[in-house]
């Protein structure tokens, strides 16, 4: 390619991506060797990165030239639970050294938050990923940013802004698919704070996935508090009321702790009486649950690459590539350990 002064223009991410017939984000993963691409796609991607001289240093050379090479991240997440992940695979995708990234703490208050963006903006940070504490929407910075803004986990109240969440409806199904594998009929869901988006979602999802299979919800959702404590009331509620149940849902890791320690208390095997399984996948509370705690898992990680790619995509807007507005549900994963499955 030539620019019309007869200089050549160094190929873009986005000229690998239209020469290979994809999208920028499965580009950028084919060329850092990710193992989500498709051996034959992987190939297209890298001869057409060989045929326009494009090396894989350049996709963070092509996002910094003529800029400052940063980019904020503004979040409310007091205990990192969420953010430091999500920072994670943002950093990852941006590239190790090639990318700054500046962390700004709002501490879930609205002025220190424009205390922040406008630091942000003082050091001509050439984007900012705003991260929530919980998947409820939350109030947009506006359209009269002169960078991208993309918000992760917490989706903008603006439709259009571009958003990326975890699917939490999926999450919920998923967990019920994995009880019904397991063989189980009589499942329960004991869940966290109903105004919370995240604990609203994920039951939904458990209802419709026991719906699909003709099979109704043991009780009714019991919802109330993240904790460990709520896990112990509300399953000896349960198993009280109906001491044939097989299986518990439960909308969190911390939730499933206590449902473990009362099925303990009360002589049931887990899971041979009955499975449990918890949402987060926090590893520290599900690496060390007696028996280990079967979770879903956010893929947090991989909502930061996302988000990451997301910033590319409007910086490389030029290029012909244009971000979608809207929110997007990213897919969540099982992850599967002895509280659903006996260790053999």
């Amino acid at each position: 390619m030539a620019r019309a002064d007869g200089a050549a223009r160094a190929a873009t991410l986005s000229d690998v991506a239209r020469a290979a017939g994809v999208s920028l984000a499965t580009a950028s993963k084919a060329i850092n060797g990710r193992d989500q691409v498709a051996p034959a796609t992987r190939e297209r991607v890298m001869r057409a990165a060989e045929e326009l001289s494009f090396t894989p240093n350049q996709l963070a050379r092509s996002l910094i030239a003529g800029r400052t090479g940063t980019v904020g991240l503004l979040t409310s997440d007091l205990e990192g639970r969420f953010v430091i992940p999500i920072l994670m695979g943002a950093e990852d995708a941006f590239g190790a050294g090639q990318v700054n990234v500046f962390l700004c703490d709002a501490r879930g208050d609205a002025i220190r938050e424009q205390h922040h963006l406008k630091a942000l903006l003082n050091r001509r940070v050439d984007g900012i990923i705003v991260v929530g504490r919980q998947t409820d929407p939350r109030p947009s910075l506006g359209h009269d940013l002169p960078v991208p803004v993309v918000y992760a986990y917490a989706p903008s109240d603006d439709p259009t802004d571009v958003s990326v969440t975890p699917d939490n409806v999926a999450g919920g199904r998923l967990a019920v698919e994995h009880l019904l594998a397991c063989g189980r009929t009589r499942i329960a869901h004991i869940t966290g704070d109903p105004e919370y988006a995240a604990a609203q979602d994920r039951a939904i999802g458990v209802r419709a996935a026991l719906a699909d299979a003709g099979l109704e919800l043991v009780g009714d959702v019991r919802f109330s508090t993240w904790s460990e404590h709520w896990g112990r009331d509300a399953s000896a509620m349960l198993l009280a009321q109906h001491p044939d149940v097989d299986g518990i849902v439960c909308g969190s890791d911390q939730i499933a702790r206590g449902v473990l320690d009362t099925l303990r208390d009360l002589g049931k095997r887990v899971p041979e009486d009955v499975a449990v399984i918890g949402y987060d996948n926090w590893e520290v509370l599900a690496t060390n649950s007696r028996p280990e705690l079967t979770s879903i898992d956010a893929n947090l990680q991989q909502l930061g690459r996302t988000a990451a790619m997301r910033i590319f995509e409007a910086i490389e807007r030029t290029d012909g590539a244009e971000p979608g507005a809207g929110v997007h549900h990213l897919p969540v994963r099982l992850v599967i350990r002895g509280s659903t499955v006996a260790r053999r």
